[in-house]
């Protein structure tokens, strides 16, 4: 074979073989890094001004059966989330790029907020209840019941800046048999220690978070009723 038929007999390999191979390795190898991230795409086109073209995803941690409700520490540079089925709390160190466990056992902890002091939290799918972990790591339950009642398995949570919080309680990990109150929408405030309904309509409330000015407050469906949807609420007074 000559020279330049040797070439051009790589040179189409390369092309038609090679190339495509490489590209496919470079989008599943996250040590390869191309801007923007193909990884990220837009669905619906008005969130197409929100995209930062200089991010790319980052796979922090694999290895838990299920995992929920990160929540970031700023000032201690960390990331908290649950591992539910494991029953666990992670901590992922920004410092080191090291995960640890934060909390064993955790009560099957789902989501995870932090207040305006900058408390963590937690709904706890084991003991169904909702809890602050106090700076010297001390667990203070804020709700477990509502009017007698045992909540059913709170899953997800907000803050919002009046020092109340917003939950949903699907009951996810609690028999229907056990079921002592309807899937409702909570709003908590720690300091009468008083909850009431927010909404009591949706199948399996999940969940949830405020829009920018905390004018309104979305909610995820995930009940057997399909197509499932995501609502949007007025918030009042």
């Amino acid at each position: 074979m000559q020279r330049r038929e040797f070439l051009s007999t790589v040179t189409k390999a390369i092309g038609v073989v090679a190339l495509p191979s490489l590209l496919s390795a470079a989008s599943q190898d996250r040590r390869i890094v191309r801007y923007p991230d193909p990884w990220i795409s837009v669905i619906d086109p008005q969130f197409a001004k929100y995209r930062i073209r200089n991010a790319i995803v980052e796979r922090l941690h694999t290895g838990t059966r299920w995992a929920e409700g990160p929540v970031w520490f700023g000032d201690g540079r960390f990331l908290l989330w649950s591992d539910i089925p494991n029953n666990r709390m992670l901590r992922w160190t920004q410092e080191t790029g090291m995960v640890s466990e934060y909390r064993n056992p955790a009560n099957n902890s789902n989501g995870n907020t932090r207040d305006l002091e900058g408390h963590l939290i937690t709904c706890e799918q084991g003991t169904r209840r909702v809890t602050r972990t106090e700076y010297n790591g001390k667990v203070t339950v804020l709700i477990d019941k509502h009017r007698g009642k045992r909540l059913n398995a709170p899953n997800d949570i907000v803050a919002h800046p009046d020092g109340s919080f917003w939950f949903t309680d699907p009951g996810y990990g609690t028999r229907p048999g056990d079921f002592e109150l309807l899937t409702n929408v909570y709003r908590l405030d720690p300091k009468t220690g008083g909850a009431q309904v927010v909404t009591e309509e949706l199948e399996r409330p999940n969940g949830l978070c405020f829009s920018p000015d905390y004018s309104k407050l979305y909610i995820s469906d995930t009940g057997p009723t399909l197509p499932r949807s995501t609502f949007v609420y007025d918030v009042g007074e």
